[in-house]
């Protein structure tokens, strides 16, 4: 019998930061623009965030040379602070952020519902490549 369920991917990485700044880069827009893009040659050039239960979030992403974009979209439904952010997207595949408090360094793990659309590793190594860019991003700034 099958059951169609998602294939769960699971990112991570250890900020050398306290968790405090480590949720307030991951969460607000000024922060978000900087540091939520897969390579080189992509950036966010805008990002919104109402961070509550039943708020709304967008970053747009885009190719720097414009040739393709999208809105990273979706609405959350667990917010505890400093510690777990959980939402849906817009195709209703799940996301949940824990953000584990390890004194002056923070664990993030982020698991998420793969699309049908694109290879599992693929996806992976994309997330991966944005969670290294928020690892660097926060540690250098």
């Amino acid at each position: 019998m099958e059951t169609n369920q998602p294939t769960k991917v699971t990112v991570q990485a250890v900020i050398q930061a306290p968790v405090e700044k480590v949720w307030r880069y991951w969460t607000e827009p000024a922060h978000i623009t900087k540091w939520n893009q897969a390579s080189e040659d992509w950036h966010a050039p805008r990002a919104e965030n109402d961070l509550q239960v039943g708020g709304k979030f967008l970053t747009r992403m885009e190719a720097k040379d414009g040739s393709m974009g999208f809105d990273f979209a979706g609405v959350y439904d667990v917010v505890n602070r400093h510690e777990a952010i959980g939402y849906a997207l817009g195709d209703e595949r799940r996301v949940d952020i824990a953000f584990v408090d390890q004194g002056n360094e923070t664990k993030v793990i982020e698991t998420f519902d793969a699309d049908s659309s694109h290879p599992v590793e693929f996806q992976q190594a994309g997330w991966q490549a944005i969670m290294d860019n928020f690892k660097a991003y926060t540690e250098q700034n």
